[in-house]
């Protein structure tokens, strides 16, 4: 995308997906559900200015901004988690915070595995 106005108009506008020959796939209920729970997320991330901007340059350093809010606000719940069962922050950041980053490349790594 080019523009804010087409960042902000593909996050909020569900869009509809392609099957493996190209042609486009009707919506099912479970298309909007994801798209509820996600808007939140596709709203924020359409803030961040289109890499036609300044050479890409303000939407490096603004999604090194976003980055830095989302690792304070997981640190944080982590510790508040950790506080609220009863364990010291360092335990909870080697155990939860660690296997919270870890999951996603686990299960990549295993799908990547299974095609493969």
């Amino acid at each position: 995308t080019s523009t804010w106005r087409e960042q902000f108009k593909s996050a909020i506008v569900p869009a509809k997906g392609v099957d493996e020959n190209g042609d486009e796939v009707e919506f099912e209920s479970l298309d909007y559900v994801l798209h509820f729970l996600t808007i939140f997320w596709k709203v924020t991330a359409a803030f961040v200015p289109p890499p036609e901007y300044n050479g890409g340059w303000s939407a490096f350093f603004c999604c090194l901004i976003y980055i830095g809010c989302l690792t304070a606000v997981v640190g944080e719940l982590a510790s508040l988690f950790g506080c609220a069962i009863g364990l010291k922050d360092a335990v909870t950041a080697i155990t939860f915070v660690a296997l919270g980053t870890s999951l996603p490349d686990t299960f990549a790594s295993r799908t990547a595995a299974l095609e493969a």
